[in-house]
C-alpha cells in the first residue's frame, strides 16, 4: 500500500490545487475566445483559400495547376490588359522563386496599366460600346483610369455615376446621358448594377421569371422618373436634370388586381424610401424651372440622389452579389450567376455560398476592386489549366464547376495592345517618350529627385504612350467587340475578323517590326523561340521549333519575310485569340 501523508503534507496541496485549475481553465478560455474572434474575423483563411475549398466541395476532380507559361500570360491579360512582354516571360519562366506568381501579381496591379485594364473592363461593363457625343468618349475613359488609379472604392464610383447630372462630375454623366430615355435607363440601372434584367416588368410580372415583379421594375423607376435630359441652352451642353414632383402608378397588363399608386422609390428586394420631405408649394426648388426651359430645374430633394446614396451604402444585396460576380466573371471565364444578368431564383449561382462570401468579402474590403481580383488571382481556382486532363468526364468539366480554366476570348482592347506589344510597337513608343525625359533637362531635374517622382515619371511615360497608341484600338473594336446597348458575353469568329488578320495592312505592318529584331538573331533555333516566346509567351515545342526553322530555311535568304509569316500565322492562331 502506498504510504498515507500525515494531514499537514495533504493540507497544502489541497490548497494549491484549485489555483492551478483556475488559471488553467481561464488560460484556455481566453485562448478559445481568441480563437473563435480569428475565425469569425475571418484571419484564419484568406479569401482565395475559402474560394479553393468551395470550388472543391462541388469539384473533387480538378484540372492540375497551370504552367508558369500559362500562367503569365493568363495574368498579363487579365490584370494589365494585354500579353506580358517578351523579357518578362522570359524572366518569369527562368525564376525559380516559389512565391513568383505572388509577387507578379502584386505588381501587376500596382502598375500603371491595371488601371487601364479596369478602365476597359467597367467601360464595356457600363457603357456597353455606346458610341455618343454627349461626353468626350475620351474624358469618360480617363474618368474612369484615373478612379482606379487612386484605388477608388466601385461603391464611390457607382455612386458618382448613379448621381451623376454630367454638370459637377461631367464624365460620370456619360451613363445616363447616352440612354436619355427613362425605361431604358431603368432596366439598364437594374441589370448592371443589380443583375436583374427587369424590362419585361414594364407591363406585368415576368411571364418566365418568377422572381421578377413589376415592383422591382418600378421601385427603380420611381427614382428615375422624375430625371431628363435638358439642352442647356445658355451653356450650349446637354446635361440631366430632375423635377420636383412626378409620382408613379401603374397596373398588370394581365392582372386586374394589380392597379398601383403612389408608388416609392426603392432599390430591389429593399423596402420602399421613406422620409421624402412635403415642401411647400412654390418651396420645391434651389433653382426653379422656366416656362420656357430655358433653366435647369434644382430640386431640394433629389431622387436620383437618394439612388445613388442607398446604392453605395453597402446594405443592398443585390448590388453587392452583383459586383462580386461581375469580377469573377472577369477574371474567371463565367460567372457563379450566368448570365451575369439574370440573377433569380430559377438561375441561381453555381455556388451560392461562395458568392455570399465573396460580397461580404468586397463589402469588407471596403469595394476595393484591386484587393478583391488580387485574392481571386491568388486562388488555385484561377491557375488551374485550361486542357480538360485524360480521364475526366464532361460532366466533372463542366463549366459551372469551375474544375478547368475556362477559354476567354481576347476583348477587342485586349488584342490590340498584344498585337502592338508583340509586334514591338509599345516598346518603340516608350523608347521614344523616355528621350523626352532624357533630352528635356527641365524633365530630367523634375523627376530625378526622389523616389516618388520617379514613380511619377514612370507613370507620365506609360499615359504617354498609352496617348499616342490608343487610337489603334478604334479600328479593332467595330470588328472584335461587340453589339452597341449590349453585354459581351458570346464569342463568334467572323469571315471579316478573318479577312482583317490575313489581309489588312495593319497587322502585317506591325509585325515587320517583329519579324527584323528576329532576322538579327543568328541561330535560327533561337529565332524560333524568340517567335513563339514573344507571341504565344512560351517556348516552342520541339515539332514547332522544327517547323520554323525548317520553314526560315526555305525562305532564306528572305528571312525577314519568312519570319513575318510565322508571325501572322501565331497571331492569327486560336491559341493567341484567346486568354486560356
Amino acid at each position: 500500500m502506498p504510504p498515507v501523508c500525515p494531514p499537514t503534507a495533504v493540507r497544502p496541496m489541497t490548497l494549491a490545487r484549485p489555483k492551478v485549475r483556475r488559471s488553467i481553465i481561464l488560460a484556455a478560455l481566453i485562448l478559445t475566445s481568441l480563437t473563435t474572434m480569428l475565425r469569425l474575423a475571418g484571419a484564419a483563411e484568406p479569401l482565395h483559400v475559402r474560394i479553393d475549398q468551395a470550388i472543391a466541395a462541388k469539384a473533387p476532380v480538378v484540372a492540375p495547376r497551370c504552367s508558369d507559361a500559362e500562367f503569365v500570360r493568363r495574368v498579363w491579360l487579365d490584370l494589365a490588359g494585354r500579353v506580358p512582354p517578351v523579357a518578362e516571360t522570359k524572366s518569369f519562366l527562368a525564376d525559380a522563386s516559389p512565391d513568383k506568381r505572388a509577387k507578379l501579381i502584386d505588381r501587376l496591379i500596382d502598375s500603371p496599366d491595371f488601371a487601364r485594364r479596369m478602365m476597359y473592363v467597367f467601360d464595356v461593363m457600363l457603357n456597353e460600346r455606346r458610341d455618343g457625343n454627349s461626353v468626350p468618349y475620351a474624358e469618360w475613359l480617363e474618368y474612369l483610369r484615373s478612379s482606379f488609379a487612386r484605388r477608388k472604392p466601385y461603391n464611390e464610383l457607382a455612386g458618382e455615376i448613379l448621381a451623376s447630372d454630367g454638370v459637377v462630375n461631367r464624365p460620370a454623366g456619360r451613363f445616363y446621358l447616352e440612354r436619355g430615355d427613362v425605361n431604358v435607363l431603368t432596366r439598364d440601372v437594374s441589370r448592371l448594377f443589380f443583375g436583374m434584367d427587369t424590362q419585361c416588368c414594364q407591363c406585368h410580372d415576368h411571364p418566365l421569371v418568377d422572381s421578377y415583379h413589376q415592383t422591382h421594375y418600378y421601385g427603380l423607376y420611381a427614382f428615375l422618373n422624375r430625371s431628363f435630359v435638358f439642352n442647356d441652352p445658355a451653356k450650349k451642353l446637354v446635361v440631366f436634370a430632375e423635377k420636383a414632383e412626378g409620382e408613379v402608378a401603374f397596373k398588370s397588363v394581365f392582372d386586374a388586381s394589380v392597379d398601383q399608386k403612389d408608388f416609392k422609390p426603392r432599390l430591389p428586394n429593399d423596402a420602399p424610401l421613406e422620409g421624402e420631405p412635403a415642401l411647400a408649394k412654390g418651396d420645391e426648388y434651389f433653382v426653379k424651372p422656366a416656362q420656357n426651359n430655358s433653366v435647369r430645374p434644382i430640386p431640394k430633394y433629389s431622387r436620383r440622389e437618394q439612388l445613388a446614396r442607398l446604392a453605395a451604402a453597402g446594405q443592398n444585396t443585390m448590388f453587392n452579389k452583383n459586383i462580386a460576380n461581375r469580377l469573377w466573371a472577369t477574371m474567371m471565364g463565367r460567372g457563379l450567376v450566368h448570365p451575369v444578368e439574370w440573377h433569380h431564383e430559377g438561375n441561381p449561382p453555381s455556388h451560392p455560398e461562395l458568392l455570399d462570401d465573396l460580397a461580404r468579402e468586397f463589402v469588407a474590403m471596403k469595394y476595393d476592386v484591386a484587393s478583391f481580383l488580387r485574392e481571386l488571382a491568388l486562388s488555385e481556382t484561377y491557375q488551374r489549366g485550361s486542357e480538360i486532363p485524360a480521364g475526366m468526364t464532361p460532366e466533372q468539366a463542366a463549366p459551372q464547376l469551375f474544375s478547368v480554366a475556362a477559354l476567354k476570348p481576347l476583348s477587342s482592347e485586349q488584342l490590340t495592345w498584344s498585337l502592338m506589344e508583340v509586334s514591338g510597337l509599345v516598346e518603340a513608343q516608350r523608347s521614344a517618350q523616355s528621350a523626352r525625359f532624357v533630352n528635356d533637362r527641365r524633365l530630367v531635374d523634375m523627376f530625378s529627385m526622389d523616389e516618388r517622382r520617379q514613380k511619377q515619371r514612370a507613370e507620365m511615360i506609360e499615359q504617354a504612350v498609352y496617348a499616342q497608341l490608343q487610337g489603334n484600338v478604334n479600328a479593332f473594336v467595330p470588328l472584335y467587340g461587340g453589339a452597341e446597348g449590349e453585354a459581351e458575353q458570346d464569342f463568334q469568329a467572323t469571315v471579316h475578323q478573318a479577312l482583317f488578320l490575313s489581309n489588312g495592312p495593319v497587322v502585317r505592318g506591325w509585325l515587320t517590326n517583329l519579324a527584323g529584331r528576329v532576322q538579327g538573331i543568328g541561330d535560327l533555333r533561337a529565332a524560333a523561340d524568340e517567335l513563339y516566346l514573344s507571341i504565344l509567351s512560351r517556348p516552342p515545342t520541339e515539332d514547332e521549333r522544327f517547323e520554323a526553322v525548317e520553314y526560315l530555311l526555305r525562305r532564306a535568304p528572305d528571312r525577314n519575310t519568312g519570319a513575318q509569316e510565322i508571325a501572322w500565322a501565331l497571331v492569327a492562331s486560336t491559341e493567341f485569340r484567346f486568354n486560356h
